[in-house]
C-alpha cells in the first residue's frame, strides 16, 4: 500500500507542477508573474524529480543571462524587443477572438476582429 501512495503522489506532483509550468509559460509575454509560475511549475516538480531540480537551475541561469543581456543593449534594441512582446501579447488575443467578444458587446460590426478560430 506505501508503494501505491507514493506512486500517487509522485504522479500528482507530475501534472500539478506540468500544469504550472504550461500555465506559466502560457502567460511568459504577458505583464504579470509569467516566469516566476515556470519557476514555481519546476520548484514543484523539483520535489520528486531530479530532471526538474537540474532544470530549475539551467532555466534560472540562462533567465538570469537574457536579463543581463538585454540590460546591456541599446535603447533601440530594448524596444525591439518591447515591441515584439506587444505583437505576441496582441496575436494570442486577437486568436482567442477577445477582440471578437468586444466587437459584439460594442456592437461595432467589425468581422476582421473575430479570430479565424471562432468564425
Amino acid at each position: 500500500m506505501h508503494q501505491v501512495l507514493r506512486q500517487g503522489k509522485k504522479a500528482g506532483t507530475a501534472v500539478l507542477g506540468g500544469l504550472v509550468v504550461l500555465l506559466g509559460i502560457i502567460l511568459i509575454p504577458y505583464p504579470g508573474p509569467g516566469w516566476l509560475i515556470v519557476f514555481a511549475g519546476f520548484a514543484i516538480l523539483a520535489t520528486e524529480f531530479e530532471f526538474a531540480r537540474t532544470s530549475l537551475h539551467w532555466l534560472r541561469k540562462r533567465y538570469d543571462a537574457w536579463v543581463e543581456w538585454l540590460r546591456a543593449q541599446p535603447l533601440i534594441i530594448r524596444l525591439l524587443a518591447i515591441g515584439f512582446t506587444c505583437l505576441v501579447v496582441l496575436a494570442t488575443i486577437y486568436l482567442l477572438n477577445t477582440f471578437g467578444i468586444l466587437n459584439r458587446m460594442l456592437q461595432l460590426n467589425q468581422p476582421w476582429l473575430i479570430s479565424p478560430f471562432f468564425r
